[in-house]
C-alpha cells in the first residue's frame, strides 16, 4: 500500500481540486470526508475511486475492498484535504451517480436555494419522507459541496438528484405541482395527502421565481401564529413534504 506524505503529491492536489464545483462538474467526481459519509456511499454502491486514510487499522476491511485505490496519509496531508478545522482522517474520491428524470411519483423541486445547510437538510428530509426524486434549478447550491454533504448525513447517496430546467420538468410532470409563497396562497392544510405530487421551494431571500409560481397547480403557505416574519425554507419544506406524503 502506497503512503503519501506530501500535500504536493499529484493525487492529493487533484483530490483537493474537487472542492470546487467547476472541477466536480468537469470530472464527474467528488471529494467526501468522514467514516459515516464514506460508509453511506459504499452502501449505496457509489464507485469509490480512491481512499485516503491516516489510520488504516481502524477501517473495516469491506470498506477498503470497496475502493479501487487505497493510500495511507499523514496529518499534514489530511489537513490539506479536510473541509473542517479538525480532520477526520478519512477521505474518498467518488464518482457522482448519474440519474435520468424517469417516471417519478413524489418529487421535491428546488429553485436556487443557496444555503448549504438548508439544501442538505431538505435532501435528508426528502430521503426520510421517501420521495423519489429531487430536481434542482441551475443556480442552486451543489449537493456535493462539503457542507451540503455533511448536512445531508449521506442522504445525497440515497435519492436521485438532478439539475434541469424546472419549468420544463413541471410542464411534463403528470401530477399536481404545489408552489410555496405567501401572497395569493392557501394554507397547506387545505390540500390532502396524495400519491403523486411535486413540491416547489424557492430561494431564501427571493422565494420561488414568479414565472414558476404561475405554472403550479396551487400555491401553499404555512400560517404564522406568532411574531416571526417567516419560517426557514428547510423547516417549511419539511413540514409540507410530510403533510403531502400523508
Amino acid at each position: 500500500m502506497e503512503s503519501i506524505t506530501s500535500a504536493q503529491n499529484s493525487k492529493i492536489k487533484q483530490a483537493n481540486k474537487l472542492k470546487k464545483k467547476r472541477e466536480r462538474d468537469k470530472t464527474g467526481n467528488a471529494l467526501i470526508e468522514g467514516i459515516h459519509l464514506i460508509e453511506e456511499a459504499a452502501k449505496s454502491n457509489i464507485v469509490i475511486n480512491q481512499l485516503f486514510i491516516i489510520d488504516i487499522d481502524r477501517i473495516d476491511g469491506e470498506l477498503l475492498e470497496a475502493a479501487q485505490e487505497v493510500y495511507e496519509i499523514n496529518l499534514k496531508v489530511a489537513e490539506v484535504l479536510s473541509g473542517t478545522v479538525t480532520p477526520q482522517g478519512l477521505f474518498a474520491v467518488i464518482e457522482k451517480p448519474q440519474f435520468a428524470p424517469d417516471e417519478h411519483q413524489q418529487v421535491l423541486l428546488i429553485d436556487r436555494i443557496q444555503d448549504p445547510g438548508n439544501l442538505g437538510t431538505l435532501i435528508r428530509t426528502a430521503d426520510a419522507v421517501g420521495l423519489d426524486l429531487i430536481v434542482l434549478e441551475k443556480g442552486t447550491a451543489d449537493p456535493y459541496q462539503d457542507k451540503v454533504l455533511r448536512a445531508s448525513q449521506g442522504s445525497v447517496f440515497h435519492i436521485p438528484i438532478i439539475t434541469t430546467d424546472l419549468k420544463q420538468f413541471m410542464d411534463e410532470f403528470d401530477g399536481d405541482v404545489y408552489g410555496t409563497t405567501v401572497e395569493g396562497a392557501v394554507s397547506y392544510r387545505q390540500v390532502e395527502s396524495q400519491n403523486r405530487f411535486a413540491l416547489l421551494l424557492g430561494n431564501e431571500g427571493e422565494g420561488v421565481n414568479q414565472d414558476l409560481l404561475e405554472h403550479t397547480t396551487k400555491n401553499l403557505t404555512i400560517p404564522i401564529y406568532g411574531q416571526a416574519e417567516s419560517l426557514n425554507v428547510a423547516i417549511a419544506g419539511s413540514i409540507m413534504m410530510y403533510h403531502l406524503k400523508g
